[in-house]
């Protein structure tokens, strides 16, 4: 049976106020990309996802950004690669504080893209995560898109994980299509689900121009704060049941 793990960025409180439905998604994913205080998220939020998470059996990743709450952590910010390191793993060992038993760690936003683009901010990150996963005395894989964290990540030790986006649009280079652009959100639940369902059975993903592109996901991702994404997520899970493929944590 081919199987697949489904996660969702969550928990990504900001001001008190939720921007996803949590509950409704924790009980659709296999996994959740907590939201730990560089972009949203705080102690109260990241110890009510924790528990949402373990209520239902979804694994917890910590998802740690550039310390840019203004900008929910989308905006690409220089910073110098010691200072990065610091930032990221003062954001993961927040989660694991509350009680999180962490199983991964993925980048956030213009973090995502720096980490797979630029050496040095995935090197900063590699160490990051290296350092805390140090400190809990076990391996804490890593969650992204190709790029040179691969190799910042293998030169630390640390397992890398590809994923894919299903409610994001992609170029024919594989990049996602920016978000200021056409395109750069999908929202058809039915178009979303079938695109789950070609991505687990290892028929790749279209790209806004038609042509397919090759991946070979481990993880799909649907963000919580997507207009519709319960709706989607709900599609998904019903698609990927149906095709016969197990929804379930690789970590």
């Amino acid at each position: 049976m081919a199987a697949i793990d489904l996660n969702a960025d969550l928990g990504e409180t900001v001001d008190g106020v939720p921007t996803a439905d949590d509950e409704a998604m924790f009980a659709v994913v296999s996994s959740a990309s907590v939201a730990c205080g560089g972009h949203a998220g705080d102690v109260a939020s990241m110890t009510d996802a924790v528990r949402g998470a373990v209520a239902q059996g979804v694994a917890v990743g910590a998802h740690p950004s550039f310390v840019d709450r203004a900008g929910f952590g989308r905006v690409a910010l220089a910073v110098p690669p010691d200072l990065l390191r610091e930032q990221v793993r003062a954001q993961i060992a927040a989660l694991a504080r509350v009680g999180a038993d962490l199983r991964y760690v993925k980048p956030h936003g213009a973090l995502y893209h720096a980490v797979s683009a630029d050496p040095e901010a995935a090197g900063a990150v590699a160490a990051a995560v290296a350092d805390v996963a140090a400190d809990l005395g076990r391996t804490l894989p890593l969650l992204g898109m190709p790029g040179a964290i691969v190799d910042a990540a293998a030169s630390r030790g640390i397992p890398f994980f590809v994923e894919a986006f299903l409610d994001r649009g992609y170029l024919p280079s594989g990049a996602l299509v920016p978000r200021s652009d056409p395109g750069a959100l999908l929202h058809d639940a039915e178009v979303v689900a079938a695109r789950a369902v070609t991505l687990a059975t290892g028929g790749g993903v279209a790209a806004v121009d038609g042509s397919i592109i090759e991946v070979d996901a481990a993880s799909l991702c649907l963000h919580g704060d997507t207009p519709g994404s319960v709706a989607m997520a709900r599609a998904v899970r019903a698609a990927l049941d149906a095709a016969g493929v197990e929804v379930r944590a690789p970590w």
